[in-house]
């Protein structure tokens, strides 16, 4: 990606705290905007999906998603609805199972990734022991986007918890996806 590009980072359920990667990604790019939204605990699609498309309606130039949990999610039902050609990419880590077990209750309206191939390059990572996707999920999830899928193995949800600080080897894998 060319310095005109823009990241925005989407992360999950709670925000992503300072010692998460995409944290630390942020300070590492020229150009990051955060998608904030007004319930970061009690998310409803709806909502979240409109506070998406109103920040990217307020950026300018090409932009790079880069999304953790259920900010993949958000991506793709975002995409379901919306059209933006100055989107040039996701990188979607960590993709939950919204209908899964584990999957926090209180997340309302959020669907299956649906059956839509994303209209530009797109990167799942998933990591085999994440308790919110299995890597069966991700699998499929990434068939149905048209994305590439990465496994990085045994690395939980591959969050802060996981001890991952700046995740160099994410940092990797977004540069094969993304700048080479």
């Amino acid at each position: 990606m060319d310095s005109a590009t823009t990241h925005v980072f989407l992360a999950g359920i709670g925000n992503s705290g300072p010692e998460h990667w995409q944290s630390r990604w942020r300070g590492r790019v020229a150009r990051g905007v955060w998608v904030e939204h007004d319930s970061w605990d009690n998310p409803v699609r709806e909502v979240w999906v409109r506070e998406l498309d109103d920040a990217l309606a307020a950026i300018e130039g090409p932009k790079l998603l880069i999304a953790h949990s259920l900010g993949c999610s958000l991506v793709a039902e975002w995409a379901a609805e919306h059209e933006d050609e100055t989107v040039v990419g996701a990188f979607l880590v960590a993709m939950p199972d919204v209908h899964g077990d584990d999957f926090p209750a209180r997340a309302v309206g959020f669907g299956a990734p649906p059956e839509l191939r994303l209209p530009f390059r797109t990167v799942v990572v998933t990591s085999e022991d994440d308790p919110y996707g299995s890597l069966e999920f991700a699998s499929a999830a990434a068939e149905r986007l048209g994305a590439r899928l990465v496994n990085v193995g045994r690395r939980g949800h591959i969050n802060a918890a996981s001890g991952l600080g700046d995740w160099p080897e994410g940092w990797s894998i977004f540069g094969d996806g993304f700048t080479r």
